[in-house]
């Protein structure tokens, strides 16, 4: 109990702030191509209540920490209460959707290079009460960013890399390609508990963790 208690302790805050602010970052670029529905609905905030989902960004993170912390294994993830965007209110709806949707993406890219930074700073820490604590939520907060980072451009929508997809493809593929969002979510289950999505991202997040321990130097 005390390892679980030590474990939900340390992730809570990379967890809660990697999942909320890519919501947000979606809101604050819709509304700077013109689409105000987010900044309506109070969702253009950096307060975590707004964005907390209770079983996307508690249940079931909570779930998958316990359960790794007792047996082992499991790719954390979890969601957000999505912003809500109008496409067809932004200024050039088809080609703006594609910075809407890369905006969470490159919000947990940005997240992610914070939390090394803070992971190099408490490295080169002295011997203080604080220094292991620090490097453990920090390393907490690549991973969860870098998971979210790649989970979110898969292609299929109504994840991130969907919409990019569609933004980017001819109109007439874009419009077909669009049709699959009311299965995206079951797509993505499938992946999830086939082993697949562990598959494709586990060596993509590997990857980006060595880069950036090589850049910042940990």
């Amino acid at each position: 109990m005390e390892q679980l208690i030590s474990t939900l302790a340390i992730w809570a805050i990379p967890v809660l702030f990697a999942i909320t602010l890519h919501e947000a970052a979606h809101g604050y670029v819709a509304r700077h191509f013109g689409d105000p529905t987010a900044e309506q609905a109070g969702r253009i905030t950096l307060n975590p209540l707004s964005h907390i989902d209770p079983v996307g960004t508690l249940l079931v993170p909570g779930l998958i920490l316990a359960v790794s912390s007792l047996f082992g294994g499991g790719m954390l993830f979890g969601w957000a209460k999505p912003v809500p965007v109008s496409f067809g209110r932004l200024r050039r709806p088809k080609a703006d959707m594609l910075w809407v949707a890369a905006a969470g993406p490159f919000a947990n890219l940005l997240m992610a290079i914070g939390w090394a930074l803070m992971f190099g700073i408490a490295l080169r820490m002295g011997d203080t009460a604080y220094r292991i604590p620090a490097m453990k939520m920090a390393d907490a907060g690549v991973q969860i960013n870098a998971i979210l980072m790649f989970l979110n451009l898969i292609p299929v929508p109504p994840l991130d890399g969907g919409r990019i997809a569609v933004s980017l493809l001819p109109n007439r593929l874009a419009i077909s390609f669009a049709k699959l969002e009311p299965y995206g979510f079951p797509i993505l289950l499938v992946l999830l508990f086939t082993g697949m999505l562990e598959a494709v991202l586990g060596p993509l997040v590997a990857l980006f963790r060595y880069s950036l321990d090589l850049v910042f130097g940990i």
